[in-house]
């Protein structure tokens, strides 16, 4: 079982520390444990309820009605809030819930609930994003189980696949061709699936190579292969000082196409660009560049 400290559960749940600690008190809605240095953590459990109780209060329960609530009712309210459209934070909250729990029906009731309400690209964008964001810092800093992290990538892992497969393949005179890949390294290929997606909607040709590419085997393809544009993502794979070199040298392999450099690691170093080479803060500047392609 997971431990978290009161500041994770802040992160996780949007309830203020003093408000949690205020509760504790008053309602003993969770009670901490001690680490054997004497820190104080919370649990898998502690988390799950404060994740409900932020759910409905959020949405207009005082906490001194929530406190008399059997656990079968709260899940019910929760539930009917979770699944209305325009409550994002409530479905965001579940699937952390369903993270914790490796509770696949979860998601599929929650992702599947935003499908039908918001559309496929508009959940990957306004509920999954946000999602992984939220989760994305607190793995980083050890908070999170990377079972329950993996788990849960994996399940949105394969529903990309699945809306990647349903788009139609249909080109036309002006479509273009992209190269998309990770850096050896580099795994972290869900942004990069969504751009594919993104992609094919628009009509493009896409040559997918996936995770952990060598630089030795991009080479190859720029010999035999006229490429449009590439497009990549870091995240982890390189560190500052190496960036900007593996930039130029995608630059310099391939003078000929337009690279499309997205992820973390790149974004937060100021680096020069080469003339062919443009920075993607989020997938909203890769649909302004597909908007610039003739159609």
């Amino acid at each position: 079982m997971a431990q978290y400290s009161i500041k994770d559960l802040e992160n996780f749940t949007g309830i203020k520390a003093h408000t949690i600690r205020m509760w504790e008190k008053r309602y003993s809605i969770v009670e901490p444990q001690r680490t054997d240095t004497n820190i104080r953590f919370y649990n898998d459990d502690d988390l799950r309820k404060l994740l409900n109780i932020s759910i409905l209060n959020r949405n207009g329960i005082k906490i001194s009605k929530i406190i008399n609530y059997t656990d079968e009712a709260i899940c019910e309210k929760v539930l009917n809030f979770s699944f209305s459209k325009g409550d994002i934070e409530g479905q965001i909250e579940s699937l952390v819930v369903a993270m914790i729990d490796l509770d696949e029906s979860k998601f599929e009731k929650v992702f599947n609930t935003a499908v039908i309400n918001y559309g496929f690209e508009e959940t990957v964008l306004k509920l999954m994003y946000p999602f992984f964001e939220r989760i994305g810092v607190l793995w980083q800093i050890g908070s999170i189980n990377p079972a329950q992290e993996h788990f849960i990538s994996n399940l949105l892992r394969q529903k990309l696949i699945v809306a990647v497969d349903g788009v139609s393949n249909t080109m036309n005179g002006n479509s273009k061709s992209f190269l998309l890949f990770l850096p050896e390294g580099e795994h972290h290929e869900l942004g990069l699936l969504f751009y594919h997606y993104i992609i094919r909607r628009h009509k493009h040709n896409v040559y997918y190579l996936g995770e952990t590419v060598p630089m030795s085997a991009l080479v190859e393809i720029s010999k035999t292969m006229n490429i449009d544009y590439l497009l990549t993502s870091i995240f982890t794979s390189l560190s500052h000082d190496q960036i900007e070199g593996y930039i130029n040298q995608l630059s310099e392999n391939f003078k000929k196409s337009t690279i499309l450099i997205s992820g973390l690691a790149a974004n937060e170093r100021d680096i020069a660009l080469p003339s062919n080479v443009i920075l993607l803060k989020d997938v909203y500047k890769l649909k302004e560049e597909l908007e610039r392609i003739p159609k």
